[in-house]
């Protein structure tokens, strides 16, 4: 069990690697980020299906979208400079309360 939240937690590491690269590749301009995008987006997804040998589609789906998404609000705000607001944080915040109520809800 252990080694699927393993998996799991590398496939959110690998799908915010990839998304952040597509900001970098400037619309497929740049080489090296739009190459990476394919490269850590097979990662991610081979993790992730790794990780549903043992976890259940709902939990492993719900924490790899939710903390993916968070991840990803965070490093836009920070990193890329994008605005940050009360309501971008509340919708972080809801975000993971949604999480964790899918994954205690069992």
């Amino acid at each position: 069990m252990l080694t699927s939240w393993i998996y799991l937690i590398l496939a959110i590491v690998f799908e915010v690697s990839g998304t952040t690269c597509m900001k970098l590749s400037e619309g497929f301009t740049k080489i090296i980020p739009s190459i990476l995008i394919f490269v850590f987006y097979g990662f991610c997804f081979s993790f992730l299906t790794l990780s549903l040998k043992r976890l259940e589609i709902s939990v492993a789906y719900s924490v790899w979208s939710g903390l993916g998404t968070t991840l990803i609000a965070s490093i836009g705000m920070i990193w890329f400079r994008e605005s940050i607001s009360f309501i971008k944080f509340l919708s972080i915040v809801l975000i993971i309360i949604g999480v964790i109520g899918l994954n205690s809800g069992e």
